[in-house]
């Protein structure tokens, strides 16, 4: 029976004492974050993940969701736990008290969020994409849709979703078949098919608010394969008047729920619009002027502000799934008994050591909490950074650069990364971790998606590499090389630090000269940067771990040389930050060699070379 205790201290650790949050009180959101007030929510969020949430995972993924007679039927104990979510409040936290919510900043709800999807990711997901969802909404939505649907949307009592891929159609939204066409009274008749719909369907609320994104065809009745006529509408499963009440069921039905390879009990679902009234979200797109080149239309924007929410909350999914991998990892390997350690038995008097005693479990395991633990560092930094943006401190400008530049790499590298973790967690079961009984191979299988949904981890690499390296003239990764390049030179003169500070500066190196062969090599041949955009992004993600594990370890330096505190916490910290200066930074020379191979041997691979 799989294991899960919320990592409560080391979600203290980073907020309070690495970032210091409660400090942070000029940032919205972070006025009334008392330490107490922080400890109250990460507590009993945890005791209700670990109680309520991590009970009906492996059941849920035995039983799946069910589709019966065009609806979908969650697993048992679903409902219950959905119901008991809502009434604690847990879904609401980071929405505006105008709305219902308790308007607490992202980096409180970003914990609770890690650890109810550790503890159960397919349940997670119901609320999880309810909450982007709403988000979307509060930032396009009418004012009617904000004073009735937000509201309902917040308390859980209505689901949200997002509707993007087609049968035909993923990442490339210009295929887009879907269209929207006006109406006399200002509503669009939407028609279409949409894949992949994550929580599409389900028993757990009375209605569920569709985001869907499709095409108004031009003046001539024509959709172009284009971004041009792309839009952002609203549509919901049972219709909703302006004043909030609820009606007839709309023009959308279930065709389906997919079978997968995790995430069972998450209704994955084919979604089939039938000239559903829908609304538009955002400005009504204008038609180009003669000889002006269509343009992507300004109803995106809200569905990119969705997206960069979703990739945010999926890089966490990669936090998430590490670390419960991780959890029974450890357990498994302080209880299966198998050789003896190669210095000589540690306890003579068995018939073997405890499994921990080698040093290559040892090494997986240490490899799942230093990714896991700095990870989470990296993303707290994130939201508090996009805090700072919306502020009117002077750094903002940095700020939102930073949190722009680090979206792709959260998204893939930690998805990337925590896969392994779940590899390597299953594999210290030997065997065992093969056999569903067990529980982690259900990590395995939960945790691959995170690495495919939201844009695939070679398109945010793509992202990254075609699209933020060089906005705003190289601006976020000139901000980045500073911030990491001016912490180095702050403590080389220490030699406490000089195992921290070579590395990450080897690192920085590494990604300097990365990025300057890829400025220069990537606008001559725009393959050299498609194929090294993936080796790219892992290595400004070992770099940015690197810099922040020397943070953490110097900061646990001085905790420990103060007295006091969570001494076993501080040791652990400094040995993870060791093992990801000498086993992860040592990857960025190699990264470096591929990326700098270009993409000659790669666009030579022909399918008549097959």
């Amino acid at each position: 029976m799989p294991i899960y205790r919320a990592p409560l201290d080391d979600f203290r650790f980073v907020l309070n004492e690495f970032l210091e949050v409660t400090k942070q009180t000029d940032l919205p959101g972070y006025a009334d974050l008392s330490e107490d007030l922080l400890d109250d929510i990460l507590t009993n969020a945890g005791k209700f993940c670990e109680e309520v949430l991590q009970p009906i995972n492996q059941s849920g993924d035995e039983e799946g969701a069910h589709f019966e007679n065009g609806a979908v039927r969650t697993p048992k104990g679903f409902k219950e736990a959905y119901k008991a979510y809502c009434e604690a409040g847990w879904g609401s936290l980071g929405a505006s008290a105008k709305a219902g919510g308790s308007g607490l900043p992202m980096a409180v709800t970003m914990a609770v969020a890690e650890m109810a999807q550790s503890a159960n990711q397919s349940f997670a997901m119901y609320p999880g994409l309810t909450g982007a969802a709403a988000g979307a909404l509060a930032a396009t939505g009418a004012p009617w849709m904000k004073e009735h649907v937000l509201p309902k949307m917040v308390s859980g009592e209505w689901a949200g979703t997002m509707c993007l891929t087609e049968p035909h159609c993923g990442t490339d939204l210009r295929l887009m078949k879907t269209k929207a066409v006006e109406q006399p009274d200002g509503t669009y008749k939407l028609s279409g098919t949409k894949i992949f719909i994550s929580g599409g369907d389900q028993d757990l609320t009375d209605n569920i608010v569709h985001m869907v994104i499709a095409k108004i065809p031009d003046e001539n009745g024509q959709i172009h394969n284009d971004l041009s006529t792309v839009n952002f509408f609203m549509v919901p499963k049972f219709l909703v008047s302006e004043d909030g009440k609820m009606g007839a069921r709309n023009g959308v039905s279930t065709g389906g729920i997919e079978k997968k390879m995790g995430i069972k009990a998450q209704a994955t679902c084919v979604l089939n619009f039938d000239e559903a009234v829908a609304w538009r979200l955002g400005p009504k797109p204008t038609a180009p002027k003669p000889g002006e080149k269509r343009s992507s239309s300004a109803g995106m924007a809200g569905m990119f502000g969705m997206m960069n929410a979703a990739r945010l909350g999926v890089g966490v999914q990669g936090i998430s799934i590490g670390e419960v991998a991780y959890q029974n990892g450890v357990a498994y390997a302080h209880e299966r008994r198998v050789g003896h350690a190669l210095t000589g038995p540690k306890e003579p008097d068995k018939p073997a050591d405890l499994e921990i005693v080698h040093p290559d479990v040892r090494r997986m395991l240490l490899h799942c909490r230093a990714f896991i633990e700095g990870a989470r560092a990296v993303a707290m930094w994130t939201t508090l950074n996009m805090a700072i943006a919306e502020s009117s401190r002077p750094e903002k400008e940095t700020a939102s650069l930073l949190s722009d530049l680090m979206t792709p790499v959260i998204k893939a590298f930690f998805t990337d990364m925590g896969f392994e973790a779940a590899n390597m967690a299953m594999q210290v079961y030997g065997g065992h971790g093969y056999i569903r009984d067990n529980g982690v191979e259900q990590f395995v299988r939960d945790g691959r998606i995170n690495q495919t949904y939201e844009g695939a981890n070679g398109v945010q690499a793509m992202d990254l590499v075609g699209r933020k390296l060089g906005r705003k003239g190289g601006a976020a990764p000139m901000a980045l090389f500073s911030v990491i390049n001016g912490w180095i030179v702050e403590n080389e003169g220490n030699a406490e630090m000089a195992r921290f500070v070579k590395p990450v500066k080897r690192g920085l190196d590494n990604l300097q000269q990365a990025t300057m062969w890829l400025a220069q090599h990537g606008m001559q041949n725009p393959n050299d940067a498609g194929a090294g955009a993936v080796d790219y992004l892992r290595m400004m993600g070992i770099v940015v771990l690197g810099w922040m594990w020397g943070r953490m370890a110097k900061l646990s330096m001085e905790k420990l040389a103060a007295g006091g505190g969570n001494k076993p916490l501080y040791e652990a910290k400094i040995v993870s930050a060791r093992y990801w200066m000498e086993r992860m930074i040592p990857e960025c020379p190699m990264l470096l060699e591929r990326i700098q191979a270009g993409s000659e041997t790669i666009m030579a691979f022909e399918k008549e070379t097959v």
